[in-house]
């Protein structure tokens, strides 16, 4: 297993779309909510992804393609 810390800079298009859930089914990547804040335009998240390595790769690159920014805040430590 591992976590990735990271920063989610949603688009307005994007901050009704459950993005988190959608990972969590598609890629079984679990995530921690840190921080957040969402107003009508634009919205972020802070959370740690939990899996493997393998599959949280998988699960920011597809957050990615959505639209989604995604930063890294640490490096996948592995638990």
């Amino acid at each position: 297993m591992a976590t990735q810390r990271v920063k989610l800079i949603y688009p307005e298009s994007l901050i009704t779309r459950p993005v988190l859930s959608e990972a969590a089914i598609q890629f079984k990547v679990m995530s921690n909510i840190r921080r957040a804040a969402v107003d009508e335009g634009s919205g972020w998240i802070i959370c740690e992804l939990d899996g493997d390595a393998p599959a949280i790769e998988q699960a920011v690159a597809w957050m990615v393609s959505l639209g989604v920014d995604v930063e890294g805040l640490s490096d996948v430590v592995e638990s």
